[in-house]
This record gives C-alpha cells, structure tokens and sequence, in this order.
C-alpha cells in the first residue's frame, strides 16, 4: 500500500525501501526484514494488483447473476480501484519496472490476461443467457472493457486525479452496453 503510495505521489523513481519505510513510519531495515530490495517490492505490488483484480471479480459474481449485471459492476470496482491507486497505470505502463526484467513484464501480461479470461468468462455466460448478442467475441469484447477503463486511468493519473473516473463509468457504461447487449425479446 505505501509502495503504491509512494508511486501515485511521486512517481516510479521515487520507489525506494528508504523512501517506503520513512513513509509508513519505520526504520528502513525493518522494511528489509521482509523485502530485500526495491525488486522485492514490485513484486508484492504485482501480488496486490492481482488480489484486488481477483477480488473485483469475485465481488461482481456475488453482487448479481447477471452476466451485464456483473459487467458493470466490474467496471465500476476496477475503475474505483484505479481512482484510489492513481499509481497502478505507472506499475503497469512504466518501462522503469520491466527495463532488464523481462519475467516482470511477461508477469504483468499474465494478470492482465487472467483478468482478461475472467471477462470472457462472463461475456460467454451472457451470450448463453442471451443477454449478449451471440456475434459478440468474448475476446474482442474484454479487450473492448479495458479500453473503457485504462485510457480513464491514465487521465486521471496525468491529471492528478481531477479526471473524475466514477463519472466516467456511469457515461462509458451505457455506450458499452449497447454495443454487446441482445435485443430484448418481444
């Protein structure tokens, strides 16, 4: 959490154990009794972006059974989420944290692709209930989510939080819905 803090405040550069223990209040080799360094501490950020995207999901399955339902409820979590991390687009788009570690790039792509999966999986469960037209591709459409929400996170990022993302979902929703949702049934 200070990590990202820390990254959200002052950018990537900023990131250092010093900088982290002095943020959260202790001395830096207590940091060290758990993190050996800098790369240590991308890591468990890696390990948190991914627990809260697991978590969004499961949240949006329990919230309703609705595959559209569920879509917007992602949405509006992964956008919160983004809201109040403004430092997740500088984890996941910074060359800073891939540069000589190509295993934390290919990391990276393999949240962003289990995340991926987890949309498909509702975008299928909406085209078997009808919910969403049967010409809609699961991969196509969950690539289509991600644009709604990242260029939203990189001007909120940019603009140090004043592009207002939640406003943003409640607009982009209904654009994004009628572009996947089946006709009602007369």
């Amino acid at each position: 959490e200070a990590a990202l803090d820390l990254i959200g405040a002052e950018g990537i550069h900023a990131l250092s154990v010093a900088a982290i223990a002095e943020r959260v209040g202790i001395v830096p080799s207590a940091l060290y009794r758990h993190y050996r360094g800098k790369d240590d501490v991308l890591e468990a950020v890696l390990d948190l972006l991914d627990k809260r995207l697991t978590e969004n999901v499961a949240l949006a399955r329990r919230e309703t059974p609705d595959a559209l339902g569920r879509l917007k409820s992602l949405m509006t979590r992964h956008l919160r989420m983004l809201a109040e991390n403004r430092a997740i687009p500088y984890v996941v788009f910074s060359d800073g944290i891939y540069t000589g570690r190509p295993e934390r790039k290919a990391r990276v792509y393999g949240i962003i692709r289990r995340y991926l999966g987890e949309v498909q999986k509702i975008v299928r469960q909406g085209r078997r209930e009808r919910q969403i037209r049967r010409d809609i591709e699961p991969q196509s459409a969950s690539v289509m989510f991600m644009g709604t929400i990242m260029p939203a996170a990189v001007l909120s990022a940019l603009s140090g939080g004043e592009f207002d993302v939640i406003a943003h979902a409640e607009n982009a929703w209904p654009a994004f819905e009628r572009a996947i949702a089946a006709e009602k049934e007369a």
